[in-house]
């Protein structure tokens, strides 16, 4: 049984490695869902095709408790939670939801339970039903060694300056981070600290750790991480490249698109290779009008075409797009401009592709790693600003554009992106230049060692393959004692 968290970072690819788990497992392994009403709307239309094809695959859900948490009919996951009151809402929801899920997951009384990080009661009901627990986590094997480190080690101390730089101690890699680039959960808010705890104590509890990644990209981190914890852990991606072969799957990733995937796609068609600039700066970021005038005036005066993601987040009128710039566009045929959930592993992989503007969370970072595509990090929130570093520093397939500070919800208090500073960092991606053509060559290398992980005989196809051995071993010997009992 598999259950996602109510956020489209976590639940996609959470959604995929559960169909991985049917497309690999035959007859024997049968795999559910647990998700809310809502939330299985957005994954059904692939689980249904799942299912039609034989695999045995299926969504169980229940109701969100909207009136209770005080939350508007429809609002279930962070998509549809626009302002930081209704996202703690969301998250008081929930909380309220965790017992019907306990009694739930003690009914079908699984043989695996995998579940996200953020679900450390997941912990004790696999344990009271003697089961292993899986914990997925929705970023990479980097950013898990760098919060270990930064956790156990406390680097940012002893610094003078929200700006001045340090290394991370005690990960493969040299990787320098500011402190007014860290989570505030690392700079110490108990009551988040608390909740912290608890994950790690539940991850440590875990028969082990499912990741998002492949051995070429990560190997170091994974077996750093395996050293440091303890763990079992399984690279099993990039499952956006795994499990989303056909066409219907790559567009509708995570949910249907908000644009027409073919109109788009034929568009491409007619820009040259490498030469279209993809801008998607996450399906939750909130930038100030501010922000949004100087991101205009950079796409208009660069040379590149462009396809730019507005996040659906937003209410219209909060879009803040300059006068006349739409129409500008459009008239031109430079650019796309597309409001809400994009085609985006689709787009990516488009051979007129030259580069993307990304705000560094993982699922982007990976769909972009797919696609051989160099990167300008534009990081914001949440583990992005790690991400980062695994691109700009240690890979070296991106450039910053020069964001510093970290902020989860005001991000219209963030420091003002210049335009120049934007068209600067394109330039330096998707320019003529000798640094462009480095960066280029490493994506593409990584774009082909994605590809070779997942394939007959790759990494990551190996490991699931171990995995799900492991899972029908855990379930014999169980069974084994029963029957002695």
């Amino acid at each position: 049984m598999f259950i996602p968290f109510l956020a489209p970072g976590h639940m996609v690819p959470m959604v995929d490695i559960a169909r991985l788990f049917a497309a690999a497992g035959g007859r024997d392994i049968r795999v559910t869902i647990l998700t809310t009403t809502t939330n299985a709307r957005r994954i059904s239309s692939a689980i249904d095709r799942d299912s039609l094809s034989g695999r045995r695959i299926s969504l169980l859900t229940l109701a969100f408790p909207f009136k209770e948490a005080g939350l508007p009919e429809g609002c279930e996951n962070l998509l549809s939670a626009p302002t930081p009151e209704i996202n703690f809402k969301l998250f008081h929801g929930i909380e309220l939801l965790q017992p019907e899920m306990i009694d739930l997951v003690r009914t079908h009384r699984p043989d695996c339970l995998v579940t996200d990080y953020l679900y450390p009661w997941s912990a004790d009901v696999s344990a009271e039903l003697g089961i292993p627990r899986l914990a997925f986590s929705g970023s990479g094997f980097f950013n898990l060694c760098i919060a270990d480190s930064i956790e156990a080690n406390n680097p940012h101390a002893q610094i003078s300056s929200e700006s001045e730089e340090f290394v991370v101690p005690g990960i493969p890699n040299r990787v320098t981070l500011t402190r007014s680039q860290l989570p505030d959960i690392v700079k110490g808010e108990a009551k988040l600290s608390r909740f912290f705890d608890k994950l790690k104590q539940a991850e440590r509890r875990s028969y082990g750790v499912i990741v998002n990644t492949f051995h070429y990209l990560e190997a170091e981190y994974a077996d750093h991480y395996r050293r440091v914890t303890g763990l079992k852990a399984w690279q099993l991606g990039p499952v956006s490249l795994f499990i989303n072969r056909n066409f219907d799957d790559k567009i509708n990733r995570g949910g249907k698109s908000d644009v027409n995937a073919e109109n788009c796609l034929n568009w491409l068609d007619s820009m040259k290779p490498n030469s279209v600039l993809y801008i998607c700066l996450g399906s939750l970021t909130r930038f100030s009008k501010a922000q949004i005038s100087e991101i205009s005036r950079a796409l208009e005066e660069s040379s590149h075409p462009f396809i730019w993601v507005l996040a659906k987040i937003l209410k219209p009128n909060q879009w803040w797009l300059p006068e006349g710039f739409e129409n500008r566009v459009k008239q031109s045929g430079k650019g796309l401009i597309i409001r809400g959930w994009a085609p985006q592993m689709a787009i990516l992989e488009h051979a007129s592709i030259g580069g993307f503007v990304t705000h560094c969370g993982w699922n982007s970072i990976m769909e972009g790693v797919c696609a051989g595509v160099p990167m300008v990090t534009w990081p914001i929130f949440a583990e992005q600003f790690y991400n980062e570093k695994l691109v700009t520093q240690v890979m070296k397939f991106g450039v910053s554009v020069g964001n510093e500070v970290w902020s989860v919800w005001a991000t219209e208090e963030l420091p003002l992106i210049r335009g120049e500073r934007l068209r600067s960092a394109v330039e330096v991606v998707m320019g003529g230049g000798v640094e462009a053509a480095e960066m280029r060559r490493k994506a593409v290398e990584l774009g082909k060692e994605a590809k070779r992980a997942v394939g007959e005989g790759g990494t990551s196809s190996d490991e699931l393959k171990g995995l799900l051995e492991e899972i029908r071993g855990c379930k014999s010997k169980r069974r084994g004692v029963e029957h002695v009992a």
